[in-house]
């Protein structure tokens, strides 16, 4: 085999290999692109719904807070119909 055609073997080889490589680099970048979109889009949908459990948080206090606030009334009644109710001993 002339030395020649051994060389373009040799070149061939090397092309291909380096071709592979580019080729390789590139679709990693893609799926690097793609899981960093997916990640971004996570955050997203986590960040809204822990404004959302936030929220319902707030609500829930304010609720529980308004729901002691009638107890004590509630209280503060049963004590005054105590104090009125002739039958009831102190």
């Amino acid at each position: 085999m002339e030395w020649w055609v051994i060389l373009l073997i040799i070149a061939g080889v090397v092309l291909v290999l380096a071709l592979l490589l580019i080729g390789g680099r590139r679709a990693r970048e893609g799926r690097l692109e793609t899981r960093r979109a997916e990640a971004g889009g996570l955050r997203s949908a986590a960040q809204a719904q822990e404004q959302r459990a936030a929220e319902r948080e707030r609500l829930a206090e304010e609720q529980a807070e308004r729901a002691r606030q009638e107890r004590g009334a509630a209280q503060t009644r049963l004590e005054r119909a105590d104090e009125l109710d002739p039958d009831v001993d102190r």
